[in-house]
């Protein structure tokens, strides 16, 4: 197994990991915390759910390695996105924000890496 295919695994670990243990089994109530602090408590759990299901589809979609700049450019999104939100509106539930936007943008850069690199290319 090359690089390019252990860097596609790996990947796709992280969001199947967060989307089913930490949103959908509620392995990491923090989440949905932080999700009732921005939609409001009455829909964080559905919500929660549903965002993991949507982590979960990513994980699948990095694995089936198709229209992988798409993919890329899906997953950045929605890190910019979670993370902008979590920022403004539930900083105190986040265990170190700096940390968290200095993991996620390497993350965002393998991705990058592993979405620009050719299935069969010499690593």
């Amino acid at each position: 197994m090359n690089i390019h295919k252990i860097s596609g695994l790996c990947i796709a670990a992280v969001w199947i990991f967060h989307g089913l243990y930490s949103k959908i089994l509620d392995g990491v109530p923090r989440h949905r915390m932080i999700v009732a602090r921005i939609l409001g408590e009455d829909i964080a759990k559905p919500t929660t759910i549903f965002i993991g299901a949507l982590e979960v589809m990513l994980g699948l979609w990095v694995i089936l390695e198709k229209r992988k700049r798409l993919c890329a450019a899906t997953q950045t999104a929605a890190l910019v996105t979670m993370n902008t939100l979590e920022i403004l509106f539930a900083r105190d539930l986040l265990i170190n924000a700096p940390g968290m936007v200095m993991l996620n943008s390497v993350f965002i850069f393998v991705i990058w890496r592993w979405a620009l690199r050719v299935a069969n290319a010499p690593s």
